[in-house]
């Protein structure tokens, strides 16, 4: 019976918190026009290109030739490759056995690409025909994908090029240049994870949809709790006979309600107005919406619980959102970034929800699939709340 009144007490306390909102002409205006404004800012806006660094690509070699144990032209192709690479790329480069488990492991976000050898190599390059060498990258991230796909492309035209001369120039007693002229034995075929090709826009999509959650929940903890407080209602809400868990627990639903209007706004617009595909289930992504809001709640309250008032509150919560929005991956890949950026975004709860956001809706990944980024983000929701509450507490008493 406690546990229903408080329950019921949390749901007045956030009801009364979404009336003020709705009494809040202006207020409730920008909660509808900022994710609006936002997506069409930039989702008109893409960048040009740019050369990155390549050596934190992580490219995986499958040798699918069913002739590789009688023949070493697969394995002295992928030697060829790893030498290619150092001396040019210097990315790095494993060996993988499927194209199944090489498909999964670019989901997973363990590796960026993946170089397929086919089953019938040897077939092809012994009765001179060419052989397809596929190429499959992770299209959920356009710039990497269009950078890794444009080196290892060039890498395996240039070894198909060097061996069409060879051959050529030996058998026909003529010159290298001349060579070059004729067929080349390779060819290759780039293609993502999943079929078609995706945008910047839609990179950044997901982790907008984050971003808004997080600003949202952020954002409104000091207008909920720091404005009321010096207003005094804050103080008429502590003598109801109610317990004060309920009073936490109602700021932190209307918060949540605040916070997944945002990001559904912002999943409507991508989808209807840019053509944003979610490829994975869309019953995962509003659970995401909801573990984002559940994993910055704690914090927003934490961060506001320390401040005196509303002004202090909002300086705060800027300082420590604006890192967050712009080493978390939202806009730049984390890899492309330097080794002590990428490291500072190892321990920001924005990079995971963003990341796990992305591979649902771009690869069309599932829950197992970014398992890690849901342990972090449920573990850093928990530890955060466990914080908080006291805190609030304490601050409600002072």
């Amino acid at each position: 019976m406690g546990a229903k009144r408080i329950f019921e007490a949390s749901l007045r306390i956030a009801w009364k918190d979404l009336k003020e909102l709705q009494r809040n002409k202006l207020g409730l205006l920008m909660l509808v026009l900022m994710p609006l404004l936002m997506m069409a800012m930039i989702g008109f806006i893409y960048p040009s290109g740019a050369s990155y660094d390549m050596s934190n690509l992580k490219v995986q070699i499958v040798n699918s030739d069913t002739g590789y144990m009688n023949t070493t032209l697969s394995s002295q192709f992928t030697d060829a490759v790893h030498a290619v690479n150092q001396a040019s790329v210097n990315m790095q480069i494993s060996t993988g056995t499927t194209t199944v488990a090489l498909t999964d492991s670019i989901q997973r976000g363990d590796i960026d690409a993946g170089i397929v050898v086919p089953a019938d190599f040897t077939e092809c390059v012994l009765t001179g025909r060419p052989a397809n060498i596929t190429i499959i990258s992770d299209n959920s991230n356009p710039q990497v994908s269009a950078q890794v796909s444009g080196v290892l492309s060039g890498i395996v035209q240039s070894m198909s090029t060097q061996v069409a001369q060879s051959k050529l120039a030996s058998a026909l007693n003529i010159t290298a240049a001349e060579a070059a002229d004729y067929m080349v034995p390779y060819s290759v075929t780039a293609q993502g994870v999943v079929q078609g090709s995706t945008s910047y826009f839609e990179f950044i999509a997901p982790g907008m949809m984050m971003m808004t959650v997080m600003m949202s929940v952020m954002t409104g903890l000091p207008g909920a709790i720091t404005m009321e407080r010096e207003l005094g209602t804050l103080d008429g809400v502590m003598v109801a006979p109610i317990n004060r868990l309920s009073i936490i627990l109602g700021k932190t639903l209307a918060q949540m309600a605040r916070g997944l209007l945002q990001g559904v706004i912002i999943m409507l617009l991508a989808v209807t107005l840019f053509g944003v595909t979610i490829n994975g289930s869309i019953l995962l992504v509003f659970g995401l919406l909801l573990l984002g809001v559940y994993s910055f709640v704690g914090l927003g309250i934490t961060l506001t619980s320390i401040a005196k008032d509303q002004e202090t509150a909002a300086m705060i919560m800027t300082t420590v959102m604006f890192p967050m929005m712009f080493l978390s991956g939202i806009f730049f890949p984390i890899k492309m970034m330097p080794g002590f950026m990428q490291t500072i975004s190892s321990f920001l709860p924005l990079t995971y929800a963003s990341d796990a956001m992305r591979k649902v809706m771009v690869l069309g990944a599932d829950v197992t699939q970014i398992s890690s980024d849901l342990l972090v983000l449920v573990v850093f929701g928990a530890v955060m709340l466990a914080i908080a509450v006291p805190l609030f507490k304490r601050m409600m008493s002072r």
